[in-house]
Formats: structure tokens, C-alpha cells, sequence
């Protein structure tokens, strides 16, 4: 396909790959517009057939996707070509619900039903698409529609999805916007702040570790990472968090004898600035390593990287610790708690806050002690919430605790 065309012939609302009207175009539609029914096409997983043929294929197969979606368009449609491998419906006649879903269902159909055969290449492509819908006046439908899109791909590709005002993902894009811009402001201002919980010894029944957490001031409240983590994964900002609160807790732990455990998640492992970056800290404010215990995040359990175990190791050489956190839960494994064999291992709050009356709760954790006992993993038992729970994992022998009953977190250790 060539695209030397004169500048006499360029025409700036046409797409030139497949003739289509393009998103210059579809803009100053839905400007002129008023009752719009917008169906955003997107072709599932369109990456891998570039990665597979290359993009002059994956051109070629939007070429006939097009001229697929141009036999469907209904007389009252427009069609265009939006951006990448997304295609765009307009209907400007009133659709009730149920035409929305039919129409839905029938583009979908049809692609389930049909294979692009490319002749000259001998390849041939079976394409599914996932359909957002939306209705409504200007540019905000648009946007909805694509947000329809998202909320499909989160149950299912090769489906659709209907927008509507209580969709739970445009109301989770909306808070994560507000909490980037949140994010950005408490770096630039220094409102991000390093938090510690104590852990107890159940042995000496004394404070001997602390968990360094982090906390963001919000209208004069303190907010945990449950609620940004998500917006800090979009903006980069992980890594940045780990530095600034990583770097407090070697200053504030420096002039005592406390261990201090520092979450770690996939984000730090795979950027492979830690161990430069914890050695420095520890010269800097003169903390042995030992006294350091790496929290690994859950999602570190699934990584695949060839280098992160190397990382890993590499850190317990220089004399740092290990801990798996959460463990019990998604992804965690026993096969993966083998392989790392942490210093500790935390299991997860929800095996011990009920454990006194879910007995599933309870064989887990004795599967789990059982198995850290044989291996000389300590344990740490998170959410100790009352003295009765307290005394239960006393029972099992479970070296350390951490929760509300023990300790909540602080900005100032003991």
C-alpha cells in the first residue's frame, strides 16, 4: 500500500489506509449532531496479529474489517475509522434499548462467524470485536462509549456493553484522576508521609519490628494505599513512593535497634534500581542490612522475569531480608513460597481475623504453619485484632503479630 499521495490530494477527514471518514471527521459530526447512538468497535487483541505478521498484514486486515463493518452499517449509519484498530458507528435515529442490543449482537455475530482470508499471504485471521454503547448529545458520548468498552473488556472480550450513569468503572477512572493529581501534589509538597505499625515478638511478648507504610493527607485526613495504589501504577509514581518512604525509614530507624520491613512491589523489581539504591541508604545513615526486611507485594509472586529471583538473591547475599506478603491469597503459592523461601512469611489478615469461628480459616493456617515450621520460616500474623485471636495464634507457635490490638500505625515509633 502506498501513501505518497500529493498534497492536493490529501483529504484531512478521510482515513487514508482505509478510506473511511476519520476521527476529524467523526468529531465535527457529533458537533453538528444532536440524539447520537454510538457504538465504539474495537478488534480484540489486534497487537498480536501485528507481532505475528507484522503491520503490513495488520493492515491489510483493517482494510477488511472495514469493508466487514461497511456491509453491516445500516442505511441511518455513518462509519468511521477512529483510531488504530477501533471503528465507529453513528446512528442518528432514535434507538430504544432493545435496538441497541440488537445491533450490538449482530456485529458481533457476524465477526464470530467470519475468517479475513488474506490470498497472496495464505494467512487467515479469525477477528472478534468488543462493542461499547452509548446515547446521548456531543462528545461526552464518545467518551462514554469508550469507557463501555473498558467496562466489557473486564468480563469478557468479544462482548458488549451499554453504558450507563452508574458504571462502576467510569466512577473508578473518575477517583483515579483525583487521585493522581492528589499523588502529584503531596510528592511536590511533601505530604506523603512514612507511617509504622509495630510487630511483636510472641515469644518475648516485646516490640522488636516495625512495617513502614505510607500515607497521604486528604482534606486532613490520612489515606492509605489501598485507595491510591491503582493511580500511582498509571502515573509511574510506584518506584518514587518506595524511594521517598524507603529513605525516611533508614533516617528514622537509624539511631535504634528495631528490624523495619518496607514494601517492595513488581514495579521496583522490574525498573532494578533496589539494591544500588538500599545499600546507598544503608552507608548513608550507617543501618546494617540485616536490620532490613524487604516486603515482597503479591503481585511480585507472579512475576516471571528471569532476573527477579537474581534480584532477590543478590539482595539476601548483602545481608537483607525477605518477607511474603499476603500470603494465602490470589496468586500466592506454596510451589512460589518454596522457591523464594523468605526470611518471614505474612499471612494474610482475613485467615486470622476469623479465625476463631471459620474452620476453613483455620486449616489454612495450620497448613501454612505447619509447612513455615518445616522450612524455618518465621510468620508474622497480621490483623490481631483482640486478645482472643491473639491467644489463638499463640497457640500455634506463630513467632510475631501485627495488628490494632498490638500497635496501629504511628508517625513516630516508640
Amino acid at each position: 500500500m502506498k501513501f505518497d499521495l500529493e498534497p492536493k490530494e490529501w483529504d484531512y477527514y478521510k482515513d487514508q489506509l482505509t478510506g473511511l471518514d476519520n476521527r476529524f471527521a467523526l468529531l465535527e459530526y457529533i458537533k453538528l449532531n444532536s440524539r447520537l447512538n454510538i457504538f465504539v468497535i474495537n478488534i480484540d487483541n489486534f497487537s498480536n496479529i501485528n507481532n505475528a505478521y507484522g503491520y503490513v498484514v495488520g493492515d491489510e486486515i483493517l482494510v477488511e474489517v472495514a469493508k466487514r463493518l461497511q456491509l453491516l452499517k445500516p442505511s441511518n449509519a455513518k462509519l468511521f475509522r477512529f483510531d488504530g484498530d477501533e471503528f465507529v458507528f453513528i446512528v442518528n435515529d432514535f434507538f430504544n434499548f432493545r435496538e441497541l442490543k440488537e445491533f450490538s449482537e449482530s456485529i458481533l455475530s457476524f465477526f464470530n462467524q467470519t475468517e479475513i482470508e488474506l490470498e497472496h499471504d495464505d494467512i487467515i485471521v479469525k477477528i472478534s470485536v468488543t462493542i461499547g454503547v452509548a446515547m446521548g448529545n456531543g462528545i461526552i458520548t464518545l467518551n462514554h462509549a469508550n469507557v463501555a468498552v473498558h467496562e466489557a473488556r473486564l468480563y469478557s472480550k468479544s462482548s458488549y456493553r451499554i453504558f450507563t450513569a452508574k458504571s462502576e468503572f467510569a466512577k473508578k477512572q473518575q477517583e483515579n484522576v483525583y487521585w493522581i493529581n492528589k499523588i502529584r501534589h503531596a510528592i511536590e509538597e511533601e505530604k506523603l508521609i512514612g507511617f509504622f505499625q509495630p510487630i511483636r515478638n510472641n515469644k518475648t511478648k516485646k516490640i522488636e519490628k516495625y512495617e513502614c507504610l505510607a500515607r497521604i493527607e486528604d482534606d486532613n485526613n490520612l489515606v492509605s494505599p489501598v485507595r491510591f495504589m491503582e493511580a500511582c501504577k498509571i502515573t509511574g509514581t510506584l518506584s518514587l513512593i518506595t524511594r521517598r518512604i524507603t529513605a525516611n525509614a533508614f533516617k528514622v530507624f537509624s539511631n535504634t535497634e528495631y528490624e523495619f520491613s518496607i514494601n517492595i512491589t513488581s514495579n521496583d523489581i522490574s525498573l532494578g534500581y533496589l539494591e544500588e539504591f538500599l545499600l546507598m541508604n544503608a552507608k548513608k545513615y550507617n543501618v546494617d542490612p540485616s536490620r532490613v526486611v524487604l516486603e515482597l507485594l503479591e503481585d511480585i509472586v507472579t512475576l516471571t522475569e528471569s532476573n527477579m529471583l537474581e534480584q532477590i538473591t543478590s539482595l539476601r547475599k548483602k545481608g537483607f531480608k525477605v518477607a511474603l506478603d499476603d500470603f494465602g491469597v490470589e496468586n500466592s503459592n506454596f510451589s512460589r513460597l518454596l522457591e523464594l523461601n523468605p526470611d518471614y512469611l505474612k499471612i494474610d489478615g482475613m485467615f486470622i481475623k476469623d479465625i476463631l469461628e471459620n474452620k476453613e480459616s483455620e486449616l489454612i493456617v495450620e497448613t501454612i504453619v505447619g509447612l513455615c515450621k518445616k522450612r524455618g520460616i518465621k510468620i508474622i500474623a497480621e490483623y490481631i485484632h483482640n486478645e482472643a485471636v491473639l491467644k489463638k495464634i499463640e497457640e500455634y507457635g506463630i513467632e510475631y503479630c501485627q495488628g490494632y490490638y498490638i500497635g496501629e500505625p504511628k508517625e513516630e515509633i516508640e
